[in-house]
């Protein structure tokens, strides 16, 4: 069988070196995609999966930047094939409410949060059709489902998130592709564990299981969603939240 290629948007990020990690495991060859500032943690990403050889690279990318991420679907089609799983993990806040919010804050993060969705799907969506088979996976977030003081911007873009997802879904269920989103809770990551402690504790207390999550518990269900045998599951958002937010 044929080794499929996975992209992963974020993927130096908390929730998105264990999606690496995961589908690497799982029998991927895995490109971690994200900003090529970062030298300090670009280095200690790759330290941290150095013992999965060349299962995972890194690739700088803007994802707010069309062109780039044209370019960077372009380049992995001419030396893979193609791109056969993309998970947009990508992610940044911008937090303050409505009345104090600038026009900056709110589109640095629906540019990266929402139009980087758009940026990679629209540029790797054709060869996925092409080809009869794709696996695309949204990370939106339970505040797209419930709100959150202060993140107005965040939360519109979370939310925005799941109704592509939906239309997507849509538009290429007939040939081979699925598209699903993530609602992940708060977890274990550098984006929660910036929140003050004393606010952070309140989440606790308001979470049933009492505690965080964990960025592999994220990264199984991406595994479980973008298998071969999971083509039956499109269009669905899966929260795995601890029980913080439940919907009928």
């Amino acid at each position: 069988m044929k080794q499929r290629i996975a992209v992963v948007s974020g993927g130096i990020g908390g929730l998105g070196t264990e999606i690496c990690r995961h589908l690497a495991v799982a029998g991927h060859r895995v490109i971690a995609a994200d900003l090529g500032v970062r030298t300090e943690r670009i280095a200690a990403f790759r330290n941290e999966v150095a013992d999965l050889g060349d299962a995972v690279t890194f690739e700088a990318l803007d994802i707010g930047d069309f062109d780039a991420c044209a370019g960077l679907i372009r380049q992995i089609e001419a030396e893979h094939g193609g791109v056969d799983v993309l998970v947009n993990a990508a992610g940044i806040t911008r937090d303050t409410t409505l009345r104090k919010m600038s026009q900056e804050q709110w589109h640095s993060v629906l540019t990266v949060n929402l139009d980087g969705v758009f940026n990679l799907c629209r540029n790797a969506i054709e060869g996925m059709c092409a080809r009869g088979f794709g696996r695309i996976v949204n990370i939106s977030s339970v505040n797209g489902q419930t709100g959150q003081f202060g993140q107005t911007n965040y939360a519109a873009a979370k939310a925005g998130m799941h109704g592509f997802t939906m239309a997507l879904a849509r538009e290429v269920a007939r040939k081979g592709v699925t598209v699903n989103s993530v609602s992940p809770g708060y977890c274990e990551t550098a984006m929660v564990m910036q929140i003050a402690p004393e606010i952070r504790e309140q989440i606790i207390a308001d979470v049933p299981v009492g505690r965080l999550g964990k960025p592999s518990e994220i990264a199984r269900v991406v595994t479980f969603l973008v298998a071969p045998d999971s083509s039956f599951i499109t269009g669905a958002n899966i929260p795995v939240n601890g029980g913080y937010f439940m919907d009928f």
